[in-house]
């Protein structure tokens, strides 16, 4: 039993979907049971664990589809007998799809959320594949045939937009420039809300351009997937369509926005013992989901009557932009996809929880109507009204006549603006055409060069991001690597792919590839180094982990199966290759043990990542090793009991020989560190062009900054720092490293001549140089220079994330004098770095200034909690004297008969002491109060003012510890000799 759609927009509560696929390849080879039953719209969840531990969750709809399908001849997913219980697309259209189109349709801003771990199904319900389309592809169709239908009563518009957010950066999947350093800027304005500045909108008239946008998209995600060492699951994907409908016989224009985003894998990392030091979370990367699950947690507390202080929005790039999804002026749908597998249950769990938090918020949903045109209709009222006036008073009648041509004015006015808006559409639609027309030149040369070229296709982790990139091998040598100048090459990025990285023959049609020295290539499992010829289905691997399936010619080409190539399948080669693989088996039985093969596919999931961390660790030179090891292989132990296998990354340093054993968990979350670290490289090492006066090229220089220890040496793991900040107010050491200068024309021209570099960084007084270099076109460097901050400052902070270090080329020529390093007014430490990062004298004073005021207020409230003790003090002194009085009075009568006088004399004198003691301690904060500095004191006068302040509040804190202890020890006195006297105080 599932809602039906026209309820979905009966209320803004967020509604929420849960869908259960089937097993995958690894849930089925494991050996997995479901552990997910449902009934209706609820849904319970069985602990692999404890079979009596089972947890219910009920949401607005439920959808079975684990099992009862079968695929029919045009290869769709449909139930195995009529009214099944099984979901298929359509079925989940038809409840979600259709009333976030009906939503847009009468003006509401509308969000569908795909929410879930990576591989549970997010991407197959929000786009699907081949026949079995999702939720995307549908309400596209279906926007684009209602637009169809009711061409008569409104001219509609549809923009589309596709972004990606990695990282906390926002890339536009849609932008034919280069990609802007940062990502695109997220702003903020009264009326929109947050909006991404400079995304590129897209006007559509049909939905086989939105199909093609988003195939263009997809293709930029892939790219951009390689290029950043990343995959897909660890990305969030939107999808914008701004739908605009101008009534023309109503003056009304009505604009809603769809919102379809497929959020990033929602992986549980586990935080016990060493791996909870620098777990995920902690990163940027999973930034926005968590932050996304907070807003959620606040926002579902504000539903239930709590009170909530902040709902943090602005945390991540995510979440301002979901503002009016989650909370705000949109009416919402999230679908949470789910494993049914027992080995997922943490996963599903946590999603299930996620989910049922989210379907208590409550959204403020209006629509979208232009102001301008609310005001058309109540200005055709009112002449209306008018125009009715008219008919009834002659006098009344021609002021209405007047007010009506103003009015009949403002609603011409308004015409004129649509006809511009209209125009305006047009324009957009011009310029979109030209970009149609070329995608569609594109894809036609595309389809045509399938037919006549063999070509490498990519494979990715991502099963929505395979078989996108296409690189063709026509006839002739073709250079593969990073160069893309050279008019035979074909240009491929990622990590380990070099320069020049291998070059492929198609000659007589057979296809070789020859790796280039130093390139890591990869054929079939087994790393080649000379020529191989290349087979039809062929499985490439270069760098680190760029995947490729080789496609030969038309004529090799039968029916086999291409899809068995899966990213898994390049990865088991590899594992067999390094000798291991499921036959390792010792069981002798045809099944594989479900935990051996757990620890398998864990085996194969980690490969890529382990090669991509040395491949780092190499370019960094770091000088770490990583290794893969599986721990108790052997199935069990002497006396026959199982043994728990794992996964472990042995890390060895090769300087130090040390050795570290890395969990799963752990390696994972530290090689998100590592490519934090990583790109951070990348941004800071250079090969730059020095530039002449009149622009030409001088020379090539190689440079970089590198994060060191104060004696210069590598950071080791325990000092990687996730947040900049955190070196604020501590030290910082750095070298700038210069290792080589190549292709000097000035020393091309004449060899007897020589070169310095000269440089300043932050705020040295004085530019340093490095040795002169002579009769060299490509001289080495090797010149490090170190500098050290001791107290890290903001200045400092911005100067490395934003600003530039400027090197100066200096010609030398024979006879000429060396520049040297004027070194008198630098300050260096014992180890020999450069001090940096030191205040000006203003600057200083300031920072004194601010320091003393700070040590000012903290001696004013010293003083205040000393009033309070005083005044306590003067409290027990009152209450101690009116005892004392009563014990003189008689007061307890068997008591004050017992004391003698002398006592009571005793108790007075103590009191008397005390009180003198106490006026004296008054008339010192008296002084301490009165004690202010002068609002004209300069920075000497500050801090006369503070010496003497702590001087008083030295006395003062003396004096009352002096009173009080004085009275304590003559009350211990007195009540000893009472003891000592009589036994009634015993």
């Amino acid at each position: 039993m599932r809602a039906k759609a026209s309820d979905m927009h009966s209320k803004d509560c967020v509604k929420v979907a849960v869908r259960v696929r089937p097993f995958n390849k690894r849930e089925r080879d494991a050996g997995s049971r479901c552990i997910i039953s449902l009934v209706s719209t609820s849904i319970s969840i069985q602990d692999p664990r404890d079979c009596h531990n089972r947890r219910s969750f009920c949401f607005d709809y439920a959808y079975w589809s684990h099992s009862g399908f079968t695929r029919d001849q045009t290869g769709l997913f449909v139930p195995e007998e009529p009214g099944g219980r099984y979901a298929d697309q359509h079925s989940v259209f038809q409840d979600l799809g259709v009333g976030i189109l009906e939503n847009a349709l009468q003006g509401y801003n509308a969000t569908l959320l795909a929410y879930g771990q990576t591989g549970s199904g997010k991407s197959y319900s929000m786009v699907g594949y081949g026949p079995n389309k999702g939720l995307v592809p549908k309400l596209c169709d279906r926007l684009f045939e209602a637009i169809r239908e009711n061409q008569e009563n409104r001219q509609c518009q549809v923009f589309f937009s596709m972004l990606e957010i990695y990282n906390e950066q926002v890339v536009d999947l849609l932008s034919r420039g280069s990609r802007t350093a940062g990502g695109l800027r997220v702003r903020e304005e009264l009326q929109r809300g947050f909006y991404v500045e400079g995304l590129r909108k897209i006007p559509c008239e049909n939905a086989l351009q939105v199909e093609q946008l988003m195939e263009q998209g997809t293709r930029t995600r892939t790219t951009a997937a390689t290029q950043m060492n990343a995959n897909s699951s660890r990305s969030h994907m939107l999808i914008i369509l701004q739908l605009k409908q101008i009534f023309s016989k109503e003056s009304i224009t009505k604009q809603s926005n769809i919102n379809l985003v497929d959020l990033a894998g929602s992986e549980r990392q586990r935080s016990s013992g060493s791996e909870a030091d620098r777990l995920k979370e902690g990163t940027a990367i999973n930034l926005s989901l968590t932050t996304l699950g907070n807003v959620i947690s606040a926002l579902a507390d504000v539903a239930v009557g709590k009170k909530v202080v902040h709902i943090p929005y602005r945390d991540s790039v995510l979440t301002k932009l979901l503002q009016s999804a989650l909370g705000g002026n949109s009416r919402t749908v999230m679908i949470a996809t789910l494993s049914p597998a027992d080995i997922c249950y943490e996963e599903s769990l946590s999603t299930l929880r996620y989910a049922e938090r989210a379907k208590r918020i409550q959204n403020r949903a209006v629509v979208n109507e232009s102001p301008t045109e609310r005001l058309v209709k109540e200005l055709k009222a009112e002449n209306a009204r008018l125009l009715q006036k008219l008919s009834r008073m002659d006098q009344e009648g021609r002021r209405a006549t007047d007010e009506s041509k103003e009015l009949r004015q403002l609603l011409t006015q308004n015409e004129l603006q649509i006809r511009a808006i209209q125009t305006l559409w047009e324009q957009h639609l011009q310029e979109a055409l030209k970009d149609w027309e070329q995608q569609y030149a594109n894809i036609t040369q595309e389809r045509r060069m399938m037919q006549m070229y063999p070509y490498i296709l990519n494979i990715n982790e991502d099963a929505q991001l395979s078989g996108v990139v296409k690189l063709f091998i026509q006839e002739g040598e073709w250079g593969i690597g990073l160069c893309d100048s050279a008019p035979r090459s074909i240009s491929i990025k990622g990590l380990g792919i070099q320069e020049h990285h291998a070059v492929f023959r198609n000659e007589q049609r057979r296809v070789t590839l020859t790796p280039l020295t130093g390139s890591k290539v990869i054929v079939n499992g087994n790393a080649v180094y000379e020529t191989a010829e290349l087979q039809h289905l062929d499985r490439l691997i270069l760098g680190s982990n760029c995947t490729y399936l080789f496609v030969g010619y038309p004529s090799e080409r039968g029916g086999e199966d291409w899809s068995r190539y899966d990213y898994d399948y390049f990865q088991s080669e590899l594992a067999a290759a390094e000798g291991i693989h499921l036959s390792e088996s010792n069981t002798g039985c045809s099944q594989t043990d479900p935990s051996l093969l757990a620890v398998f596919y864990d085996y194969i999931q980690l490969m890529p990542m382990v090669a991509e961390a040395n491949q780092m660790s190499q370019e960094l030179s770091k000088g770490v090793e990583f290794k893969l090891e599986i721990k108790n292989l052997a199935l069990s132990d002497s006396r026959g009991h199982d043994l728990q296998k794992d996964i472990v990354v042995r890390v060895t340093a090769a300087g130090s020989k040390q050795v570290w054993m890395w969990s799963k968990a752990k390696f994972v979350n530290r090689k998100f560190l590592m490519e934090e670290v990583y790109q951070q490289f990348k941004a800071a090492q250079h090969e730059d062009n020095v530039l002449g006066s009149e622009g030409t090229e001088e020379a090539i220089l190689q440079a970089q900054l590198v994060p060191c220890t104060s004696t210069g040496l590598p950071l080791g793991e325990d000092d990687i720092l996730i947040d900049p900040s955190e070196v604020l107010g501590r030290r910082l050491d750095f070298q700038l490293v210069l290792d080589q200068c190549c292709g000097v024309r000035w020393i091309r021209e004449a060899r007897n001549r020589g070169i310095q570099i000269g440089f300043r960084v932050f705020d040295c007084s004085e530019p340093l140089y490095t040795p002169a270099v002579w009769h060299n076109i490509n001289p080495l460097l090797d010149h490090r220079v170190q500098f050290t901050s001791l107290q890290t400052s903001q200045r400092l902070l911005d100067y490395l994330q934003s600003s530039a270090v400027v090197l100066e080329l200096w010609g030398l020529q024979e006879g000429c004098s060396v520049l040297s390093s004027s070194l008198g007014a630098v300050r260096m430490t014992a180890e020999g770095a450069f001090i940096i990062d030191l205040l000006h004298p203003s600057q200083a004073a300031l920072s004194d200034s601010a320091e003393l005021s700070c040590s000012v207020r903290a001696l004013q409230q010293d003083v205040e909690e000393l009033k309070s003790l005083n005044e306590s003090l003067r409290k027990e002194n009152h209450s101690l004297r009116e005892q004392l009085n009563a014990v003189k009075n008689g007061g307890d009568g068997a008591r004050g008969r017992s004391l003698r006088p002398s006592c009571d004399a005793e108790f007075a004198r103590a009191l008397k002491v005390f009180y003198h003691s106490m006026t004296s301690v008054r008339g010192q904060l008296q002084r301490l109060r009165r004690h202010r500095p002068s609002e004209e004191s300069d920075l000497l006068g500050l801090r006369l003012f503070v010496d003497e302040q702590s001087r008083l509040l030295r006395d003062f804190s003396e004096q009352l510890e002096d009173g009080v202890s004085t009275l304590k020890q003559d009350v211990a006195a007195i009540v000893r000799r009472k003891r000592e006297r009589s036994g009634i105080w015993s």
